[in-house]
């Protein structure tokens, strides 16, 4: 066998890791039109070991884009419609008593997958949004006492609607920074919509994507190969200094009440590398950063409340820092 393969056939090569996971666009396309940049970033997190939220309307296929992914990566996938009635034991699992061997069992909940989708995560409480936080985190779960590691690869997808609050329980800051990013999944274009309508007329059903001619392009030995790669990505010490030049200036700006945290920028730091390998780079450029900064630290910084009556964006802030922040040279 050849020792760049595994037994599956799957190169651990980090060109055609890389050539791989470029494939997964196509692969997507076939059941989510015009949704790039979603994907790339859902491809970033992977690398980083990260998790993402997205945000969205309802209906511009948010839950159809993890699935799709799922299955052009060859991995288990579940999700978890998050509920106001819903119990941590309904993420983590809990344990069972059998009759049979007058023991308690432990009966593995739905985190225990490789990609967990988390549908509209703010419309179930504190309590139970707080029961991912261990998993997102330490990668495991205790129960009893017991910590239960979690499958890799494994990534957190949350789901949350952007325009509608009755009833929601906004996730708290400290929660949000667990997320590597968040992605903002837009309306599509007029083009877009139309292409969606003319699949939807020749036939095509969201709930069967091997129908669709999703095929897997990759799978865990894929992941494992780019991670290597990226991990041996060049950062030089003025990359370094521009990324934190950057988050430092958010805690300066007067339009934010809180600015981006020591793990934000180890964050924008990690999801540069992975973008600049990703686009055939070993080494990372100013360009990676400016990039990834939006959907890295967006989530990250709170604006004041007089700035947010005055229209300001936590996206505009950012960009303005961006804009006058010294490029290294």
């Amino acid at each position: 066998m050849d020792p760049t393969t595994d037994n599956a056939g799957q190169t651990r090569d980090p060109g055609n890791a890389r050539a791989a996971l470029e494939a997964l666009r196509a692969e997507i396309a076939k059941a989510v039109v015009g949704q790039d940049p979603a994907v790339t970033g859902l491809v970033v997190a992977l690398l980083c070991r990260g998790h993402v939220l997205l945000e969205g309307v309802p209906g511009v296929a948010k839950t159809l884009l993890v699935r799709a992914l799922a299955s052009a990566l060859e991995l288990d996938t579940k999700r978890v419609q998050f509920t106001p009635d819903l119990m941590p034991s309904d993420v983590t699992g809990s344990l069972v008593y059998d009759t049979r061997t007058a023991e308690f069992s432990f009966q593995p909940g739905p985190v225990f997958t490789n990609l967990l989708l988390a549908d509209e995560i703010n419309r179930t409480p504190p309590k139970t949004q707080s029961s991912l936080l261990e998993a997102m985190e330490e990668r495991q779960v205790t129960v009893d006492g017991v910590p239960r590691p979690l499958p890799e690869p494994f990534l957190v997808a949350a789901t949350q609607n952007p325009v509608e609050y009755e009833g929601t329980y906004p996730l708290p800051e400290a929660q949000l920074d667990r997320f590597l990013l968040k992605l903002t999944i837009p309306l599509p274009s007029r083009q877009d919509e139309i292409d969606v309508l003319t699949r939807h007329a020749e036939g095509f059903n969201p709930r069967d994507l091997r129908a669709a001619g999703v095929r897997p392009v990759a799978g865990p030995a894929v992941l494992e190969a780019a991670r290597a790669a990226v991990a041996k990505t060049t950062v030089s010490p003025e990359i370094t200094a521009y990324v934190v030049d950057i988050c430092r200036a958010t805690r300066e700006s007067p339009s934010l009440t809180l600015g981006v945290s020591p793990r934000g920028a180890t964050a924008l730091l990690a999801t540069s590398r992975a973008w600049a390998w990703l686009t055939g780079r070993d080494y990372v450029i100013p360009d990676d950063v400016k990039a990834l900064a939006l959907p890295t630290l967006r989530h990250r910084v709170q604006l004041r409340p007089e700035a947010e009556m005055e229209g300001v964006t936590g996206d505009s802030v950012i960009n303005a820092i961006l804009a006058h922040v010294p490029v290294p040279r």
